[in-house]
């Protein structure tokens, strides 16, 4: 990739760096996506993984850290790139272009949605592309009208900007039961759990009376789904810029917007793996559960009392997690966990091949403080986890469509692995 040279001192480079991506921004603006490349960065070592951390602190340069698992993935904008390059080739850290041009993928993607034929019900509704808050929503109402004695529809609250957090409940009767909770996208971008979200509730409905083990799980619990945890936040990644992670709060005392919502909850809130930065992809908020669509699930939660698994879908990498990730103490049920992730990955392979990695949070991917399944596991919520779905970073946030379906018929294996498990070991 790069001839043999010497590699800078740290103080010089930096320098360099900083200076010239001051430079940068005062001549050019953000624009849109075309020529954003997506890098995988590979360091050797701990001391080259913080020289590339030292990156993620240079606001100016606009940097999206896409994945901090080492290989590293991060979205360079087109005026940043030079500087990144030579900042990586200077410290000797190899890397290369996972994505030569965003924009072009965005714009297929664009091309697929339009071509979308809106539909009259939930048997004729495009399951195999992504879909607008509008059409999730309608898609919901569709579900609930076709399915009146099994599935309802309940608001739990309001986003920040007042659209209603919708929570879809598959029930065959009964008052307060055990339950289980699944929420997708509470990262705007992250689309494909969304869409999976959208799979998922026709399996229950489709499935209901024909799958020996999910009908007995219906008879004795309930489901709770919520397919789009941060609605704000996604519909800005229809109207206005794809790349978005956070809700869409306006922060006092700054120009920058929003709140990641998977550091906002009341585990290990404020700790290493969030950002007090409200410029930062990771900024935590002012306060745990500060954030509407994480408070109206924690009362929720807590009104309910009687969740017993709580499941919250993510990508990407493939990844299979339980708690914890703010704190290096094991969790007390670790063994159990470790076991019940192994055996799902396992149902989850046997469709394609699919190969997922499983293990805490804290100790297969980094360090994470503030996420929503240590708060439910810190609330008595033995079976907590999260998926990182498709893929491994090839497309990473940009998963083609014809990849929805694939990616949730085989996540719907795992979920009913972790389901079934948590109705036959009541506690």
């Amino acid at each position: 990739m790069f001839g043999p040279r010497v590699c800078l001192s740290y103080s010089i480079m930096m320098k360099k760096l900083v200076a010239f991506a001051a430079l940068l921004v005062a001549v050019l603006s953000k624009g849109d996506f075309h020529g954003h490349q997506v890098f995988r960065i590979v360091p050797k070592d701990d001391v080259q993984l913080a020289l590339v951390r030292v990156l993620e602190d240079i606001l100016d340069l606009e940097l999206d850290f896409w994945r901090w698992v080492t290989p590293v993935d991060v979205r360079v904008p087109s005026h940043s790139l030079q500087v990144v390059k030579t900042y990586l080739e200077n410290h000797c850290i190899k890397y290369f272009t996972m994505i030569k041009d965003l924009q072009a993928l965005l714009d297929e993607e664009q091309r697929q949605m339009k071509s979308i034929t809106p539909a009259g019900n939930t048997d004729s509704f495009d399951y195999t592309t992504y879909h607008t808050l509008s059409e999730i929503y309608s898609f919901q109402d569709m579900l609930v009208a076709e399915n009146p004695k099994l599935v309802s529809k309940t608001v739990i609250g309001q986003s920040y900007e007042g659209r209603p957090l919708n929570v879809l409940k598959f029930s065959t009767g009964g008052s307060n039961r055990p339950a289980i909770w699944i929420d997708t996208g509470i990262h705007a971008r992250e689309w494909v759990t969304q869409a999976s979200g959208i799979v998922f509730a026709k399996k229950i409905v489709t499935e209901y009376g024909t799958d020996s083990a999910l009908t007995e799980i219906l008879n004795r619990m309930d489901v709770f789904l919520e397919m789009v945890v941060n609605p704000d936040g996604y519909h800005f990644t229809h109207t206005n810029n794809r790349m978005w992670r956070k809700n869409r709060k306006q922060n006092r005392g700054s120009t920058c917007v929003g709140v990641d919502l998977n550091r906002n909850w009341n585990a290990g809130f404020g700790g290493h793996g969030s950002s007090n930065n409200p410029c930062s992809e990771i900024y935590r908020g002012t306060r745990a559960h500060s954030e509407p669509e994480v408070k109206s699930i924690v009362n929720f939660v807590r009104s309910h009392g009687n969740i017993k698994a709580f499941i919250s879908i993510h990508s990407y990498s493939q990844m299979l997690l339980f708690p914890y990730g703010y704190t290096r103490k094991p969790a007390k049920d670790q063994a159990e966990l470790d076991q019940v992730a192994q055996k799902a990955i396992t149902a989850l392979a046997s469709l394609y091949g699919t190969s997922y990695r499983y293990g805490s949070i804290i100790t297969t991917i980094y360090q994470s403080s503030g996420g929503s399944i240590d708060w439910t596991y810190n609330q008595g919520i033995k079976y907590s986890y999260t998926f990182e779905l498709r893929d491994t970073g090839h497309f990473g946030f940009i998963l083609p469509a014809n990849q929805i379906v694939p990616t949730a018929n085989e996540t719907w294996l795992a979920l009913k692995v972790i389901m079934d498990h948590t109705f036959k070991n009541p506690y």
